[in-house]
């Protein structure tokens, strides 16, 4: 393909009344790589066109047109292009009370948390009807007829492929360790912390600490405090808090460092984010 046929930089983030709560994109990119990062949400795309290359649970994986491929809420994944022209998408944020009460309704009776295993899902016929009901929901169709169609694509994602998340492993010390890690580089995110700091609080050197927690999270301390910040960001923005407001509030030193962490995991400034 061209140059001239390469896809652009674009994304639109928008919402809609008929799943409260999400937000949906559409959006194509050419050589936007975003970082490690996660979703509170259930992540649900729908390759259009091109291919989307991405990290996910420890494996590589690509998303050619037609694949959708599922994320679970809270999961670390990365996203860029997979061929040269890159790719464009519909993606769907779910929230995870709205899909848990889904798939309970479709039973009929109450369901573990829905969890979806990696890879692609290669179902046409799934793929053609989320790209309909997202189509139909960005469009402003006649909401009893997008609902239905969005209900109709959900519904079938969870009745073809939902499964229940394996029990984890029996809870070993590191995990003891790491999660009181967590809680000290939580607790306050506008106070700067130390990597010492951190150690202490699990009692192990910073050398020791950094590593247990890298390679039980998939990012350095740092990095995994930014994006609870950033994920934290998202309800001020929200609601239409001012960017700048937002930044300070979340412990970012100045607001192009904010739009900066920001764009990296969204694929958009703050500011145009907010503006839907």
């Amino acid at each position: 393909m061209t140059a001239a046929h390469r896809f652009r930089n674009s994304a639109r983030y928008w919402r809609t009344p008929l799943l409260p709560g999400a937000d949906l994109l559409t959006a194509e990119y050419h050589d936007h790589e975003f970082a490690p990062h996660w979703h509170d949400a259930y992540t649900i795309p729908v390759i259009v066109a091109g291919a989307e290359g991405y990290r996910y649970r420890g494996s590589d994986y690509v998303a050619e047109a037609g694949g959708v491929p599922i994320i679970n809420p809270g999961e670390l994944h990365t996203g860029s292009k997979a061929v040269e022209a890159g790719w464009r998408y519909r993606v769907m944020y779910a929230p995870v009370p709205f899909i848990q009460q889904l798939a309970n309704d479709v039973a009929g009776k109450p369901q573990p948390l829905p969890w979806f295993a990696p890879g692609v899902i290669r179902d046409p016929d799934l793929a053609a009807r989320l790209a309909n009901a997202h189509r139909q929901l960005e469009a402003g169709t006649e909401g009893l007829a997008a609902e239905a169609a969005m209900l109709d694509a959900l519904s079938t994602l969870l009745v073809r492929y939902s499964q229940t998340q394996p029990e984890p492993a029996r809870v070993a010390p590191d995990d003891a360790r790491v999660a009181v890690m967590k809680e000290r580089l939580t607790g306050d995110l506008l106070e700067p912390v130390t990597l010492a700091q951190v150690a202490q609080a699990a009692g192990l050197s910073p050398f020791h600490a950094a590593r247990l927690f890298t390679r039980a999270t998939g990012l350095p301390p740092h990095a995994w405090r930014n994006q609870v910040r950033l994920q934290r960001a998202l309800a001020p923005l929200r609601a239409g808090v001012p960017v700048t407001e937002v930044a300070a509030a979340s412990g970012f030193t100045d607001q192009s460092h904010f739009t900066r962490h920001f764009r990296r995991m969204f694929g958009v400034p703050p500011g145009r984010w907010q503006g839907l």
